[in-house]
């Protein structure tokens, strides 16, 4: 239920958790790869955690199974919610990138690679690749949509690695990303009426703990 005195949405974004292809660091974009066992623990320990704080009103993410599969775990943990699909959560498209270990892309791909370490924001990676100017419109403007609907709430949002660092960018004070965003952290923004973002937490892992060893919570 919305809190009438709230003007603001508490959105807790949060990353997919751990796939093959992040191990072997491997370039997923928008290509969709499954979540691995050691994502499935991630998953199931950051909902636990989720469930035992303030109510979640809805739960969005990425259309892209290892951000939609998390999504579901949580929204089972947090009162059997339906997770929605939105597109424009979706990690950035990596163009000429896609599937290749990113260690070996200046090699294989050295244009795309040329465009992916750009400084520019308008630069596109070949092969049909977003510029960082066109992820940031399209995540920001989802982010801003999903709080405009839930106002006075808190919501929980599933995305990618380099869309929360453009989130970040929106968010923070002085236009920066945040750098490295690890799997199932927990980065806490507000929304307000005005379109203010405001960061209130940042890459909380604390739930992780124990997950290595073999402690997963039950649903």
């Amino acid at each position: 239920m919305a809190d009438p005195k709230s003007d603001y949405t508490e959105i807790i974004v949060i990353r997919h958790g751990e796939t093959e292809w992040n191990a072997d660091s491997r370039i997923q974009g928008q290509l969709d790869v499954d979540l691995n066992h050691v994502g499935m623990q991630q998953a199931a320990a950051v909902a636990a955690r989720l469930s035992k704080e303030p109510k979640i009103s809805a739960v969005y993410s990425s259309d892209l199974k290892r951000a939609f599969v998390t999504a579901e775990i949580i929204a089972q943990f947090c009162g059997m919610l339906v997770p929605v699909k939105d597109p424009d959560l979706r990690e950035r498209h990596m163009g000429d990138l896609h599937g290749i270990v990113f260690n070996e892309a200046a090699k294989i791909k050295p244009e795309a690679h040329k465009a992916f370490v750009s400084l520019k924001r308008d630069q596109v990676i070949p092969g049909g690749g977003e510029s960082l100017n066109q992820l940031y419109d399209r995540c920001t403007s989802a982010l801003q949509r999903i709080a405009k609907k839930h106002r006075g709430e808190r919501v929980v949002v599933v995305t990618h690695g380099a869309t929360i660092e453009q989130l970040h960018r929106r968010g923070s004070s002085n236009g920066m990303s945040a750098g490295k965003v690890l799997n199932t952290s927990v980065n806490v923004f507000h929304l307000s009426e005005e379109d203010k973002w405001s960061i209130i937490s940042w890459g909380d892992l604390s739930h992780l703990d124990g997950v290595d060893n073999g402690q997963v919570p039950s649903c």
